[in-house]
């Protein structure tokens, strides 16, 4: 993994230097020449060129599974996101997306084909996770997001990966050109919707001022969401807090039925403010019901194994218990 992130980044810092153009779009377009195994851009010099073929034959992404692979691009999104200032944008921590990914197939376990759609898909690392999680199943999956340098990055990622992913660049509140499908999962964006105008088709919309866009962004995703279909939302542990957050856990209360809430470790973040949680919801349906217990815990470190194998069985004891 080591060798494939230093041949993007090295080739994606020569583009950028002679393209003039941010770290992150050098990234999407080095992610384009490895998957087309040709040099795209036609405006480099000859030289450049040598030396980006030579970089790029020294490896095969035949060599790497799809998690190296996706390891690597994420390293390289990393780095370029420390200049790309777009704090609702940060990307969800490795550990926590590879632990959704799993959490999806148990869910859905009993499943042969599902659709998925991240409302928010960013640079595509959440989705990209879960479908590494879900080689057992055939995935119809969809991303949306109104940042189209992250969507480049989405893309280039999901094509060196091989994942057929159906990617929409728009605003994700307004109309998706989409079915209702089996799950969501959302690294929800915080902070306020700008647009009032369009929040007003939203039952959660502030009753003054601009709305928050996490309330609106689960609104939208339960809309789209089959009967009996699941959702799986980061969250901030700070969501029923705010005075607007009766609205909220009415709107969940009527249409879902509460799976889980996993609260994150909070070594892993900052501090305790930004802390956030795995929220899990059911949309209620003829064969959907709610379980016996709601499944909620304070997960250990992911690096403590012994823990976390604990928590696993736990989980699983759970599922076999209460799943609908």
């Amino acid at each position: 993994m080591e060798k494939l992130f230093t041949v993007i980044d090295e080739t994606a810092t020569w583009l950028q230097e002679e393209l003039k153009c941010s770290y992150l779009e050098a990234v999407a377009e080095t992610g384009e020449n490895i998957f087309h195994e040709e040099i795209l851009q036609e405006e480099v010099s000859e030289l450049l060129k040598k030396r980006l073929k030579k970089a790029y034959e020294s490896i095969s992404l035949h060599d790497w599974k799809n998690e190296h692979i996706r390891k690597a691009l994420q390293l390289a999104m990393l780095k370029g996101m420390k200049e790309y200032v777009q704090p609702h944008h940060q990307m969800t921590p490795d550990a926590v997306s590879v632990f959704i990914g799993y959490l999806v197939d148990e869910f859905t376990k009993t499943y042969f084909s599902l659709s998925l759609l991240d409302p928010a898909i960013g640079t595509g690392n959440l989705m990209t996770a879960v479908l590494n999680q879900l080689t057992n199943k055939k995935v119809r999956s969809y991303g949306a997001d109104v940042d189209d340098l992250l969507l480049k990055l989405a893309y280039v990622s999901a094509n060196l990966q091989q994942h057929e992913i159906q990617l929409f660049h728009q605003d994700s509140l307004k109309p998706l050109f989409i079915e209702p499908v089996d799950v969501v999962v959302c690294d929800l964006p915080i902070g306020y919707y700008p647009d009032d105008e369009n929040a007003k088709s939203f039952r959660l919309h502030a009753k003054s001022g601009h709305s928050y866009a996490h309330y609106l962004f689960i609104e939208q995703s339960i809309r789209y969401t089959k009967e009996g279909g699941y959702l799986f939302f980061l969250v901030p542990n700070t969501l029923f807090t705010s005075d607007e957050s009766k609205d909220l856990h009415a709107l969940i209360k009527e249409e879902t039925f509460i799976q889980g809430l996993l609260q994150l470790p909070l070594s892993m973040f900052k501090n305790e403010a930004a802390a956030k949680s795995i929220f899990i919801l059911q949309k209620k349906g003829t064969y959907a019901k709610a379980p016996k217990q709601t499944l909620l815990a304070q997960l250990p470190s992911f690096s403590n194994k012994q823990a976390m194998q604990a928590m696993v069985l736990k989980l699983e004891q759970w599922l076999k218990e209460n799943r609908s």
